[in-house]
């Protein structure tokens, strides 16, 4: 699975404007965040943003930061989560819990050397993964995608927890994004 596939997904989720006052992203449109969408350039007025100024700002903060035309080559389930955790929390941390389910599955380091735990998807996380997915072939990739939605889901728990506000929201995200 590639870009196009992958951001289609996750737009077909995402759906269009929202501007819900008990969203703390705020103003939203195709899952872009006004910040996010100011932030990569885009002033126009949010209802009105394109698809297509949607699938630029998802490559670039998104797709290329976490460097997942490379995941992609290893794994295209693990490319695809790491995509849609990134966008509904952050590059950062996709990048934590992809570092964590590996550093937990490499058997007390047997299977390779634990990695920084940085949220920075760079050559040796990708490594790391690449280690991984060579010496668990048979459900390898299945079975990292089962731990970072674990990660995933007890994250918006939590935040349902933290804030009340969010409440209203968990459904959705765990409908939505853990499978």
């Amino acid at each position: 699975m590639g870009f196009d596939e992958a951001v289609d997904r996750v737009l077909g989720h995402e759906g269009g404007y929202s501007n819900d006052p008990k969203d703390s992203g705020g103003e939203t449109n195709w899952g872009i965040t006004v910040g996010v969408a100011r932030a990569c350039g885009y002033n126009g007025a949010m209802a009105e943003m394109p698809r297509s100024e949607a699938k630029r700002i998802y490559r670039v903060m998104y797709w290329d930061a976490m460097r997942l035309d490379e995941v992609a080559q290893l794994s295209d389930l693990i490319a695809f989560e790491l995509f849609d955790t990134a966008v509904n929390q952050g590059t950062q941390r996709a990048g934590f819990y992809l570092q964590r389910a590996l550093n937990v599955l490499n058997q007390e380091e047997a299977l390779y050397k634990d990695i920084k735990v940085d949220g920075q998807v760079g050559p040796v996380t990708i490594a790391a993964l690449r280690e991984y997915l060579a010496r668990r072939r048979d459900g390898g990739a299945l079975f990292l995608l089962r731990a970072l939605n674990c990660l995933q889901g007890a994250f918006y728990i939590e935040l349902a927890e933290r804030r009340s506000k969010d409440e209203r929201f968990v459904f959705g995200w765990l409908l939505n994004r853990v499978s």
